[in-house]
């Protein structure tokens, strides 16, 4: 096997004290910034969600000439004041762009707040009908679609005008532009997906758990879905902090990330495994130093290469793809650093407890052991006349 350091020999259990607190005050920055933006008043949210979680305004527009660039429509939409829109070019129609816009806040939602105010003070009779509450709700979304689309429109003028109308695009050689689709997705939408996230990422580590304790050793399994949790905290601390949006990409990153972190863990485990059948006169904090510098090589190798495929995705995979090429850039650092410093320490350090607690256990018995065996030799002498 190749070795691009040979020779290497580092005692990580001895570095992994300061490298579990590095870890600790990572994960702490995070949470203080998430709880302080969620409890400061009219500050933002603890991470800045998406249109796919918290809704919004789904629009597919058809340009007709040459076609505007994706960081031109994101230019002209922050200037009417829609600054987290998602632009992103149609894979099968080249002319058309799917522009997503959050829920528009302002006076698009006080107006729908006095629509809604207005037609139940017109409607007290009905106040108790399902089918009336049912037309609010539609009414209510339709004032937020148009909100959305209206901003859209507002934008996309500026780039020519829009084909009136049932005309279609072709039709009319003077417009440059035509919205073709709208489609929206609701806050309880966005929630129900937040909650799938959730539920896939703890049923991911629930399997990994149960696959590394039947495979290696449920101490060894306990310390890789640790490592992974602390790979998925420190991803979501950096989230929240620089407060990059968080979106189904972002999602797609994390489940990508919590089985990269252990490919790795499970590379070290097998090797410890393997050593502890090789050198059995070692002791296991000597036999896990001897396991990572032995597959080093190999994290380097593999995991160097992860990273320059991520960094170039960072550096010209655009806006679409950002927070995507964020979390797995973090997730590729803090996965490789984990391996080393949260899994290995802590399945050692619980091997260490399990062992001392066998030989306290054993001592324990051979100690009521001998009190029982020296009751019964004092049962048995003769009594003394």
């Amino acid at each position: 096997m190749f070795q691009i350091f040979p020779n290497i020999n580092v005692d990580w259990m001895g570095w992994r004290k300061p490298l579990i607190a590095v870890s600790i005050l990572l994960l702490l920055a995070g949470l203080i910034s998430a709880v302080g933006r969620q409890l400061t008043p009219g500050g933002t949210n603890a991470f800045n969600l998406g249109v796919d979680f918290q809704g919004g305004t789904f629009i597919t527009a058809k340009f007709q000439g040459q076609k505007p660039s994706e960081d031109a429509i994101r230019q002209e939409l922050q200037n009417v004041g829609v600054s987290e829109a998602v632009i992103q070019a149609s894979t099968d129609k080249q002319d058309e762009v799917l522009i997503k816009v959050p829920l528009i806040e302002g006076d698009a939602a006080n107006q729908t707040a006095e629509d809604a105010a207005s037609q139940n003070a017109a409607n007290t009779n009905q106040s108790t009908d399902p089918s009336a509450q049912i037309a609010a709700e539609n009414q209510a979304q339709n004032n937020l679609v148009n909100a959305g689309r209206n901003k859209v429109r507002e934008a996309l003028n500026t780039f020519g005008k829009e084909a009136e109308g049932t005309t279609a695009l072709t039709d009319d050689p003077n417009a440059a532009y035509k919205i073709v689709g709208t489609d929206y997705v609701g806050p309880v939408a966005g929630e129900q997906l937040r909650n799938q996230a959730v539920i896939a990422t703890l049923l991911g580590l629930v399997g990994i758990l149960l696959f590394i304790a039947f495979r290696y050793d449920w101490t060894y399994a306990a310390g890789a879905v640790i490592a992974v949790f602390h790979d998925v905290l420190i991803t979501l601390a950096f989230f929240s902090i620089f407060q990059w949006e968080v979106s189904l990409t972002v999602l797609a990153a994390l489940l990508t990330l919590v089985g990269f972190s252990v490919n790795d863990s499970i590379v070290i485990f097998d090797r410890i495994r393997e050593n502890l059948r090789l050198y059995r006169d070692r002791s296991l904090y000597a036999l896990t130093n001897q396991s990572i510098n032995q597959t080093m090589s190999r994290t380097i190798v593999t995991n160097g290469l992860v990273f320059l495929s991520v960094l170039a995705l960072v550096l010209f995979g655009g806006e679409v793809l950002r927070g995507f090429s964020l979390a797995l850039f973090v997730g590729c650092i803090t996965g490789t650093y984990s391996t080393i410093a949260i899994a290995s320490p802590i399945a050692i350090w619980w091997q260490d407890k399990l062992g001392a607690a066998e030989v306290k256990r054993t001592d324990v018995q051979k100690t009521e052991q001998l009190a029982s065996a020296s009751r019964r030799s004092v049962s048995r002498r003769p009594i003394a006349r």
